[in-house]
């Protein structure tokens, strides 16, 4: 039986949460300070009906901060009018130039606001797992080693074999390949292979935050629709609901829709060119001292990175200097890689 876990790392400027799956990371979640309360996944928000597209039977919402929400009229709403104040709760969060979809909860009155804020991370580890919520030093290794395999985009499979994934404009691809599998037997370590696929892609979309349209490029063919079937709908289960499967098709490869809740992990920490962002090494930067900082606790700890690196850190670093005294310098280096910035203790 499958076993779950929740860790909870709590640092300067980001709180991170994880869920495993028998050991290995499924979910990645992250607050940082200063993002809009309003745009937060299960926040509840007075907002005002900007625009309404009746031929297309939608509302564009102004939430206060941040990007407008779209509301799908139905006729069970009865009447809604341009400039009427909505109670709507957060369904799932803006992406590029897509807003944030909401559930309509009620009228309201009053300017655009936060009724009630989204659930913490640890309510939700809380809610996922239903177990005792891990902290410290295993809770930030737990969520390094997360936030790096989220990143990737090959997977080794248990027993041989890999899959990789690529997110498109259009959709996500997952492709299996059978690699070296142990066993004389092709057909049956093609199958093996593909039942492995489905479980891992599962989790691997789960911890990448990644949804929308899926699709499976499976190994091999001839494949035993009705089993493959089953043993996704098993591996996907804990995406519902909305998840929907199309059947595997002559080409072998399986269609899925997921629906997609959050921000993506990358979308969180990357930049458009696919790289990290300021922040993103800023907050690692961070821990790096942190980290020096707690292994020597009376030695002076000099840090440099690049520019923007370094004036992401510094308001974070502030914090530590609260904790650690002035014993932490921080240098900006325009000579130093954005991803190379260095941590020593002297």
């Amino acid at each position: 039986m499958s076993e779950r876990r929740a860790y909870l790392d709590v640092g300067a400027g980001e709180t991170r949460g994880v869920v495993t799956l028998d050991g290995r990371p499924e979910r990645l979640l992250i607050a940082r300070d200063g993002e809009v309360a309003s745009q937060a996944l299960g926040a509840v928000v007075i907002g005002r009906v900007r625009k309404l597209e009746r031929q297309l039977a939608l509302a564009f919402v102004e939430l206060g901060e941040g990007p407008e929400g779209v509301l799908d009229l139905r006729p069970e709403m009865g009447r809604i009018t341009e400039g009427q104040a909505l109670r709507v709760e957060i369904r799932a969060e803006a992406r590029g130039e897509k807003g944030a979809q909401l559930r309509l909860v009620g009228e309201a009155e009053g300017a655009p606001r936060v009724e009630q804020p989204a659930p913490t991370i640890e309510a939700e580890l809380a809610a996922l797992t239903r177990r005792p919520v891990k902290t410290g030093a295993d809770a930030r290794a737990m969520a390094d080693a997360a936030e790096a395999e989220a990143l990737e985009s090959e997977f080794q499979l248990p027993g041989g074999g890999s899959i990789a994934v690529e997110r498109t404009r259009a959709l996500v691809a997952v492709d299996v390949d059978v690699g070296e599998r142990a066993g004389g037997d092709a057909k049956r370590a093609t199958r093996a292979a593909n039942l492995a696929a489905l479980g891992a892609a599962a989790r691997v979309l789960r911890l990448k935050g990644e949804g929308g349209l899926v699709v499976i490029d499976l190994a091999g063919r001839g494949h035993d629709g009705p089993a493959l079937l089953a043993a996704a709908r098993t591996a996907f289960g804990p995406d519902n609901p909305g998840v929907a499967f199309g059947p595997i098709s002559r080409f072998g490869t399986l269609e899925l829709t997921i629906p997609r809740r959050r921000r993506s992990v990358a979308e969180r920490l990357l930049d458009a060119d696919g790289r990290p962002t300021s922040m993103t090494l800023a907050l690692r930067l961070v821990r790096a001292i942190e980290r020096e900082a707690e292994a020597d606790p009376g030695a002076r700890i000099v840090a440099a990175a690049a520019p923007d690196v370094a004036g992401a850190a510094t308001p974070y670093l502030r914090a530590l200097t609260d904790r650690f005294g002035a014993r932490l310098q921080l240098a900006a280096d325009p000579a130093l890689d954005r991803e190379a910035f260095e941590v020593t203790a002297g």
